[in-house]
């Protein structure tokens, strides 16, 4: 088993093609490349989608969490050096539920972990979980595929 590893947000970004406004993760605090990470994303409070998502009561929108958990199952697999470089594409998305507001100002951490693997098609499912302030915010399996 590999020793896991911390990123920095400009390694986030050596390793991801994601750009901001849509590069959703900060930092990663631990990642054993090709099974887990542990990651997170401060939701900024200025962010353009509060405006009319919703005036007077701003909510993140869950397709913004699900694509946090997708970046942190890119990390996961375009950490090893076969898919380095590749472009990581959302295959689908399985068992989602939210089960808490996700509010302006709000830190997520975002924890995914390798389900299964078909390397000789690139592709890859995990199993994510979102928790803000220690309570389960969100879950779901993501299945991406390296090109």
């Amino acid at each position: 088993m590999c020793k896991p590893i911390s990123l920095t947000h400009q390694q986030v970004m050596d390793i991801l093609p994601h750009r901001d406004p849509m590069l959703l993760i900060d930092e990663v605090s631990e990642l054993v490349p090709g099974q887990s990470i542990t990651a997170t994303f401060w939701v900024n409070p200025q962010r353009d989608i509060f405006r009319g998502h919703f005036p007077g009561e701003p909510v993140l929108p869950g397709v913004y969490t699900v694509e946090a958990t997708a970046q942190a199952t890119d990390l996961v697999l375009m950490s090893k050096p076969v898919y380095a470089g590749k472009t990581p594409l959302f295959l689908g998305i399985n068992n989602v539920r939210f089960l808490r507001k996700i509010l302006p100002g709000d830190t997520l951490e975002i924890r995914a972990q390798l389900l299964s693997e078909r390397p000789e098609k690139a592709i890859a499912t995990c199993r994510c979980t979102v928790h803000v302030r220690g309570e389960l915010a969100a879950e779901t399996e993501v299945t991406i595929a390296m090109r």
